[in-house]
Parts: C-alpha cells; sequence; structure tokens
C-alpha cells in the first residue's frame, strides 16, 4: 500500500488529459498525478500499485467504455474509486448525472473544463483523507483499533 494520495487521471483525448494534468500539479501536493490516455494502461497501473487509495478523474467515455466501467474494475485495487472520482463530461446529460448517483459519484465536472471546478472536487476528496488522518493522530485508540483489523 502506497504512502501517498495519487491522483490517476484517464481520459482519451490526450490534450484533454494533459490539460487536466497541468491544472492539478500546480497545486496537488500528497501524491503523484498520473495522466492516461488508455484505460488498459490506467487499469495495469492500478493492479501494479494497488491496493490503496487514489483519486481518479476520468472522462466518462473512454473508447469502448465507460468510466463507470473502468470504476468498477479498479476496485478490487482501490475500493474507495467510486467515492474518490471526478467524472469529466462534455454533456452532463440526464443519463451521465443517473449513472453518477447509482455509482456513488459526487463530482460531475462539464467541459470545457474550468480549472477551479476540478481544483474544488480534487480538494474535497483529499480533505476527506486529511480530516481521517488527523482523527488517527488525535485518537491513538482508534489507531490501535484500526490496525488489529
Amino acid at each position: 500500500m502506497s504512502d501517498k494520495l495519487d491522483c490517476i487521471i484517464v481520459d482519451d483525448d490526450e490534450g484533454v488529459c494533459e490539460s487536466m494534468a497541468e491544472i492539478i500539479r500546480h497545486f496537488y501536493s500528497w501524491g503523484d498525478v498520473i495522466p492516461f490516455t488508455g484505460a488498459e494502461e490506467a487499469l495495469d497501473y492500478a493492479k501494479s500499485h494497488g491496493p490503496g487509495v487514489a483519486i481518479f478523474v476520468v472522462d466518462v467515455f473512454l473508447g469502448d467504455q465507460t468510466a463507470f466501467d473502468f470504476l468498477d474494475s479498479v476496485a478490487a485495487w482501490y475500493p474507495m474509486a467510486h467515492e474518490d472520482a471526478v467524472i469529466v463530461t462534455g454533456n452532463a446529460s440526464t443519463d451521465v448525472v443517473n449513472m453518477c448517483i447509482a455509482s456513488n459519484i459526487t463530482y460531475l465536472i462539464e467541459k470545457p473544463i474550468r480549472p477551479y471546478s476540478l481544483q474544488l472536487s480534487v480538494r474535497a476528496i483529499v480533505s476527506k483523507y486529511l480530516r481521517f488522518a488527523r482523527k488517527l493522530l488525535e485518537d491513538p485508540a482508534l489507531m490501535e483499533n484500526i490496525l488489529a483489523l
């Protein structure tokens, strides 16, 4: 398990993928920012680096699969993948919104991406882990109970 919180970006449009990676790299200091233009290479990375936690920024349509398919496939290595995901789409249709709700995904961003919306979404996910880490530091008994699991 990694001791950092990586941010994994998956978008089959190379320009959009690199643009999101650059936006995130400007503020992200909790782990590596790792962009992928193919779902299969991102899945291979997840298999080789999991189990753990990571933030996923994923385009809703990835060639022959969807972001939801991809997140389902990495969930074996990253159990919180759905909750720790930001979905990016060119059109936030009712179907896309409903799929996000059904998949327990609460962050959906439309293209063209506004840097502040991406930053706020990613930071919201990070803050969940920072709050948990603070709880562990403040409550040694809780940490002992978790370590005993």
